[in-house]
């Protein structure tokens, strides 16, 4: 039951992360692979933070402007320098492997006996249905704030330059400042979502955004294949689908392990379950046309 709690709470901390990338490959249809390196940046810079006493509302806006950042560069390589976005990314990514060690300045960062986010608001005496309440309050606040944003006037150009970009600029609208500042937005998140799970997990690691991207695609391909079979078009239960496909993604893995598969073969897991889920739609529509 524990491995289970374990995976709702993990799942909860990554579904930050998916709504990230969320917005870059489902409104503008960008693989964003800068998620690697912003991920470990958030954590690396809140470790940093939480471990030198800063105020956590201080290292909270710190982590979002650093993830915001790393963003905004990636953006600029590809709209600017007229880059591949998957390039882009892997640039930015493998530049920050070495920003994060040096903000580390070592390999890992442990937060034993540090004030965190989940001892601070320290609401019901459990910590784990505590943790629970917390991080439910963290993501809804980002859903509704991302739901704001898609419905604003500015959200209804972010959603139009990744449908017809060329329109878009036809109207006027400067695509590549969308572009860079919904990069920004995304990786600002992903950044939360790094802070969020070293909090969760008791240490910063230099390796733990390592193949997080394919976290975050699984649970978006979930919760866009479930939008797919009930033609949902409601922007907040959308994204509430993205959260859900998070939690359901660590459960898959939890399950995994509960049925004694060695953990070094988890990321192999990983791996054949999203091909799992990419494949799904593709079966399902190759028997409906046979």
């Amino acid at each position: 039951m524990d491995l289970y709690l374990t995976a709702l709470l993990q799942g909860l901390c990554l579904s930050v992360m998916a709504l990230g990338i969320f917005l870059t490959l489902k409104i503008f249809n960008i693989p964003d692979i800068t998620t690697d390196g912003s991920y470990t940046l958030g954590a690396a810079m809140g470790a940093l933070m939480l471990t030198s006493d800063m105020p956590l509302v201080f290292s909270f806006l710190l982590v979002l402007t650093s993830g915001a950042v790393a963003g905004m560069c990636t953006g600029l390589i590809h709209t600017k320098l007229k880059i591949d976005p998957l390039l882009s990314g892997i640039l930015v990514m493998t530049g920050l492997y070495s920003i994060n060690l040096t903000i580390m300045g070592r390999s890992n960062i442990p937060l034993i006996g540090v004030e965190t986010l989940f001892n601070q608001f320290e609401l019901i005496d459990n910590l784990n249905f505590n943790t629970l309440i917390v991080l439910s309050v963290i993501i809804l606040l980002f859903i509704l704030i991302i739901t704001y944003v898609l419905k604003s006037d500015y959200g209804i150009t972010m959603r139009a330059t990744g449908q017809s970009e060329n329109m878009v600029k036809a109207l006027g609208a400067n695509t590549d400042s969308v572009k860079i500042m919904g990069l920004a937005f995304a990786n600002a998140l992903t950044a939360c979502s790094g802070f969020l799970m070293a909090q969760f997990q008791g240490f910063s690691d230099i390796n733990m955004g390592i193949g997080i991207v394919i976290v975050g695609l699984g649970s978006v391909i979930i919760a866009g294949t479930i939008i797919h079979w009930f033609e949902i078009q409601s922007i907040v239960i959308s994204l509430l689908l993205v959260c859900f496909g998070a939690i359901i993604f660590q459960f898959a893995l939890a399950f995994t392990l509960s049925m004694g598969v060695d953990p070094t073969l988890l990321k192999l897991t990983t791996a054949l379950f999203v091909l799992a889920i990419v494949s799904l739609p593709h079966l399902q529509l190759r028997r409906r046309l046979s």
